[in-house]
């Protein structure tokens, strides 16, 4: 598993989470169980803990860092190739592909910030709502159908961390 101490601290990962071999999981860093992190991932708890709930999935090659904290709630969605910098992310969130959510940032519970969205420094996101842009702005409500799908894309890659865990394995060319 691509776990790296650093300074005599140790991530500490949670029951059932499957980490892809190319991610790097580093320092203080706490993930809760059965949680995703995809390949090229990099979660790099160096200058100030980095705290990821349960059943939350970081998608291939996200990378989350932080100078102070960051915290990541329950059953969030950090898109590929997104970039978390100490920011608070709450429960059920979901952050869209290629999105920078910048320090001090704070995202509400159950908001989606769509793909290739900037959230400033010190930027707020209500919490259920949708924002999107360069910067982000607000753009509609979440919907019950939003909160479906995103129930519905969570259940499936905890099926797929469970179906990693079991049948992933390497081959010869």
């Amino acid at each position: 598993m691509p776990l790296y101490e650093l300074n005599k601290i140790k991530p500490s990962i949670g029951a059932g989470t499957w980490i892809a071999p190319s991610a790097q999981v580093i320092g203080n860093v706490t993930i809760g169980r059965d949680c995703f992190i995809g390949f090229g991932a990099v979660i790099r708890g160096d200058f100030g803990p980095i705290i990821i709930g349960n059943e939350s999935l970081v998608e291939d090659n996200a990378v989350i860092h932080t100078a102070t904290r960051t915290e990541i709630g329950n059953r969030v969605i950090i898109g590929h190739m997104a970039m978390i910098h100490d920011a608070i992310i709450r429960d059920g969130s979901l952050i869209g592909m290629k999105s920078m959510i910048c320090e001090g940032a704070e995202i509400g519970e159950g908001a989606i910030v769509a793909e290739q969205s900037l959230v400033k420094k010190g930027q707020k996101i209500a919490s259920g709502k949708i924002y999107a842009g360069n910067p982000a702005e607000f753009k509609k409500e979440a919907t019950d159908h939003h909160r479906k799908m995103l129930d519905m894309g969570i259940q499936a890659y905890i099926e797929l961390t469970r179906l990693y865990h079991s049948t992933l394995k390497p081959v010869d060319p």
